[in-house]
């Protein structure tokens, strides 16, 4: 069988794309494949890590398509032209409506960098979420992977990582140590936990 094809999504520098290729380098990533990153902002650094591994790349803005429904649109088509089975938002800087999500029941994930249902949901990205975990005095906080559904931050959690808060943490110091600690290590799990299971049921398909 041929392995699960992924697609990832990111709008930045693509630290948990590269954590992803890292992965795939060294095996962890069985049963799935990166066979496409689509960035919806050109010259995103991200693209430039996918072109090192030899990954394709295409960018696509709502700009260039016209709004979010003709952008969509194009996501759509270029995950079909590439037969994807799995995408992977991967610090992807865009809401997808439910429209395009229903597409794809419990094949899109996403890493949240905090543990839901603490600090997620609308507005909540990037160095807020650290900003609010340590606002609030928190002593734990860490990352979330999680099917993505209609509501933002709300679907299925599949993979939980805790990572301690230490005296004068700043946002900046959190996030790094959230990304290394808990971000980069369950994604590619959660990456080749879901690669198997497809694979597994496109084996019973075929059977």
């Amino acid at each position: 069988m041929k392995k699960t094809s992924i697609a990832v999504l990111v709008s930045g520098g693509g630290t948990n794309l590269q954590a992803l290729i890292d992965a795939q380098s060294r095996g962890e990533l069985e049963h799935g494949e990166i066979k496409l990153v689509i960035s919806n902002k050109p010259g995103a650094y991200a693209l430039e890590r996918a072109e090192k591994a030899d990954i394709p790349t295409k960018v696509i803005t709502r700009k260039d398509c016209g709004g979010q429904e003709g952008f969509e649109q194009a996501l759509r088509e270029a995950l079909a032209e590439a037969e994807i089975d799995l995408i992977i938002l991967a610090g992807f800087m865009t809401i997808l409506s439910a429209d395009f999500t229903k597409n794809y029941p419990r094949r899109i994930l996403n890493v949240h960098p905090a543990l839901i249902p603490s600090f997620c949901g609308k507005g909540m990205y990037g160095l807020r979420v650290h900003e609010a975990a340590l606002s609030y005095g928190v002593k734990v906080t860490g990352a979330t992977v999680h099917f993505v559904n209609e509501i933002p931050d709300g679907g299925e959690i599949l993979l939980q990582k805790p990572v301690y808060i230490e005296a004068g943490d700043t946002p900046e110091t959190l996030q790094r140590r959230v990304m290394e600690q808990a971000e980069w290590v369950i994604l590619p799990q959660a990456a080749e936990l879901v690669s198997r299971q497809i694979m597994e049921e496109k084996e019973k398909r075929h059977d």
